[in-house]
């Protein structure tokens, strides 16, 4: 069941918006950017065992995620974190950061970017990268294209 107005959305458990970022990246946008006027995206990523995103910097969004599931690692700027079950990141524009799943197993974060919008990166990024080879001049050309850099690799367990 999936409602949506001018006014409000209402989603069941598993319906949203579907987009892929990298192997074993799996998004679930419940609002975009346009379904707020531009002021918000919310979604959730089921990441794989061991992965997350490279190193990279929003140069207009903000970000937070939430924990849902797993244990994760999180960089802001030049510290590093952990995060389990419940844990919240801020991730303010301008701060390179990353996140890595710890676990063996999927885990679950909810991502908020403001402004929204951001759902177009991941139309473009998702069938540059499920190949598990990406080219990275490709990678970073869709990065630069929406605001963003990517600045280094993903982060290690260690």
């Amino acid at each position: 069941m999936t409602t949506t107005t001018a006014q409000y959305t209402v989603l069941a458990a598993n319906d949203g918006l579907r987009l892929q970022s990298g192997p074993g990246r799996d998004l679930v946008f419940k609002v975009t950017g346009e379904d707020t006027g531009g002021a918000f995206d919310y979604f959730t990523v089921e990441v794989a065992p061991h992965g997350g995103p490279p190193l990279h910097v929003h140069h207009i969004q903000e970000e937070t995620i939430h924990v849902l599931s797993g244990r994760f690692k999180v960089r802001i700027g030049e510290e590093t974190f952990g995060l389990d079950e419940g844990g919240f990141a801020y991730l303010p524009s301008k701060v390179p950061h990353a996140f890595l799943n710890l676990t063996d197993a999927p885990a679950e974060i909810i991502v908020v970017y403001t402004p929204g919008g951001g759902h177009h990166f991941y139309e473009q990024l998702g069938p540059a990268t499920r190949n598990g080879t990406p080219d990275r001049a490709v990678v970073a050309a869709i990065f630069e294209k929406h605001d963003m850099s990517l600045l280094g690799p993903p982060l290690s367990d260690d």
